[in-house]
């Protein structure tokens, strides 16, 4: 476990979203862009969020995580997020059993997702798309 006045920096990345986060120690408060993440908007993605944090079960109580993300759009911003909060957590509390049971629910709670959009190509509207040919 981290001393009492360290702070642990981590990130997290989904398509062009990035989410920072910081892990200190306090009283179980979370939040994301300066609002409490029960507040946040979209119930699914919130329930995604807090993945990590009901995972910790008892230990959320000794921290308080605060996260700024930005970039792409909601969802993407929710997986950021999520990532960054469970590196975090692992980083911080520098326990393997922690990280074997975040790898073993889901890995993408610690790796980032590295898919891309796809590049636009000559000849066409987009990356797949072409222009079609008539013959009369």
């Amino acid at each position: 476990m981290a001393t009492k006045n360290e702070v642990v920096l981590t990130s997290g990345k989904r398509k062009t979203a990035v989410a920072r986060a910081r892990v200190k120690v306090g009283n179980g408060r979370v939040t994301i862009n300066g609002f409490p993440v029960e507040l946040h908007p979209v119930e699914i993605l919130r329930e995604k969020i807090m993945e990590p944090l009901t995972l910790l079960g008892d230990k959320l109580n000794t921290i308080d995580i605060s996260v700024e993300v930005s970039g792409g759009g909601t969802t993407g911003q929710a997986d950021a997020s999520r990532t960054a909060i469970a590196k975090g957590i692992v980083e911080y509390f520098k326990d393997d059993a922690i990280e074997s049971m975040f790898r073993q629910y889901d890995r993408t709670l610690l790796v980032n997702d590295i898919r891309r959009k796809l590049a636009k190509k000559p000849a066409g509207r987009g990356a797949r798309a072409r222009t079609q040919k008539s013959y009369r």
